[in-house]
């Protein structure tokens, strides 16, 4: 089976958030059950050594202002298709937005464009390899089934993954005859929406079958407090709407090999993880106290993920005895709220502002409990790597973090499975609570280690999750 995947980013090329690890794990995962998988990308800078030693597999004359070509390559283990536009994607720093913090105007052309070319290679192949399956991942690929849609009988089927519904790419319909899209298409039962044209509606309406990256975040978008406007369309779409769960790469989130660790450590030698956590306290300016949990944070500071909760919190986790690093980037209130609390907490509460993969590592093998305190999560990664680490999440009970985190509830814990703690309703004095009850768990030292041990042998990585894929795809008639 050939299989197309469309996406906007992919790690470890680039990366944005967990949809970038994720199209750079599920390929190699099904290409290990005999899937042909190639990935299409957009061409940014950070491609251009790649881009510069492959092969051009087809031209493009003019696409919304510029020739363009694309290009095959074998990089990291992945099949990779290259959209070699620099007018559209030869821009430097964040891939969706500008030097002024917001969307760049023509994201539309660019990730239109992007679409349009991935639909003809669905459609005619490229150098003897024909797609059996589209797989488009988001806002950024959900024109593709349109375009598909457009001349059906020479369409393979098409999935289309919501990796996270808040985004959903809009523009104004007078751009629908630029995009090459029929005016027809504009109407409530296709990709209008309040007068706009909708990305992601596109891939709802049009798509084959529709997945979202856990069973919970499925049901809920289905609701009006989690569908962000799109719950009606899916409700009449629920036949074809499953949710499969993500997992992570086991080889690159590996406490025994990981370099950036101060020390491995495995499941039998968990002492050693204290060595990781002098060196984070050592990073972050934290004072040493081994009768309190040192919790970490590391996410984009955003509301979404309830980190204003967790500022409203903080003296309560302080005067617990515990500590905070916090590792993100995102709302500048949020940001100078956590760099104020680190002069207010000097010692307790530590900030580093941005993103470093190698310090994201370094947080999760030598904290004791990681908060996800989100008040939607479609999946989420990090409580993945917190279990594999034997860092114990803390998270609120939506989306994916219900369906990966088992709360240290008294039944959980007398059956010895409780792999974290869980909270609801999503408030500041829930957070409260499950962190006054993570430090308990964490003032008996057995019962915290068998919370870690267990969470350390959960099956988190992409092998199920792989298979349920094919199922889905071999379900379409291929």
């Amino acid at each position: 089976m050939k299989v197309l995947f469309a996406a906007s980013e992919c790690a470890p090329f680039v990366k944005t958030g967990g949809l970038a690890d994720v199209i750079g794990a599920v390929p190699k995962a099904l290409s290990a059950l005999g899937v042909d998988v190639r990935v299409m990308l957009p061409g940014y800078p950070e491609m251009a050594a790649i881009m510069k030693g492959g092969k051009t597999v087809r031209k493009i004359k003019n696409l919304h202002g510029g020739s363009a070509r694309l290009v095959a390559k074998k990089a990291e283990g992945l099949n990779l298709l290259l959209l070699d536009a620099p007018h559209l994607f030869d821009r430097a720093g964040n891939i969706y937005l500008g030097p002024d913090g917001k969307d760049w105007k023509d994201n539309h052309l660019r990730f239109g464009g992007f679409s349009q070319i991935a639909a003809e290679v669905a459609r005619d192949g490229i150098k003897g390899w024909q797609p059996d399956i589209v797989h488009a991942h988001d806002w950024q690929a959900s024109l593709i089934p349109a375009y598909l849609k457009t001349k059906p009988n020479s369409a393979p089927p098409c999935v289309l993954t919501i990796h996270n519904i808040a985004f959903q790419g809009l523009c104004e319909p007078s751009a629908l005859p630029k995009l090459g899209l029929p005016k027809k298409l504009f109407a409530p039962d296709g990709l209008e929406y309040w007068g706009k044209v909708n990305f992601l509606k596109a891939g709802i309406v049009y798509s084959d079958r529709i997945t979202t990256v856990s069973p919970t975040y499925a049901n809920e978008l289905s609701l009006p407090e989690f569908g962000m406007g799109m719950d009606g369309i899916l409700q009449t779409r629920r036949d074809v709407l499953s949710g499969i769960l993500n997992g992570i790469d086991l080889d690159v989130w590996n406490p025994e090999t990981d370099p950036d660790l101060a020390a491995n450590y495995s499941a039998r030698t968990l002492s050693k993880k204290k060595k990781n956590r002098a060196a984070v306290e050592k990073r972050f300016g934290l004072k040493h106290n081994p009768d309190a949990p040192l919790f970490c944070v590391v996410s984009r500071l955003t509301e979404q993920k309830g980190l204003d909760l967790l500022l409203d919190v903080l003296p309560g986790l302080v005067d617990r005895g515990a500590r905070l690093a916090l590792l993100g980037s995102g709302d500048k209130s949020l940001e100078a709220g956590f760099i104020a609390a680190t002069r207010g907490y000097t010692g307790s509460v530590g900030a580093v502002i941005g993103y470093d993969e190698s310090l994201s590592h370094l947080l999760q093998g030598g904290s004791d409990a990681i908060l996800i305190p989100s008040r939607f999560e479609p999946c989420g990664l990090t409580q993945l790597y917190g279990l594999r680490y034997g860092t114990i999440p803390l998270v609120s009970r939506t989306g994916g973090l219900a369906d990966t985190v088992i709360d240290a509830n008294e039944a959980a814990l007398a059956d010895n499975c409780a792999t974290g703690v869980q909270f609801s309703p999503i408030h500041a004095a829930g957070l409260y609570h499950a962190i006054a009850r993570t430090c308990d768990l964490y003032a008996q030292p057995k019962v915290w280690a068998g919370m870690q041990r267990r969470a350390m042998r959960q099956q988190i990585g992409w092998d199920r999750s792989a298979q349920t894929y094919l199922d889905l795809y071999k379900s379409l008639g291929t």
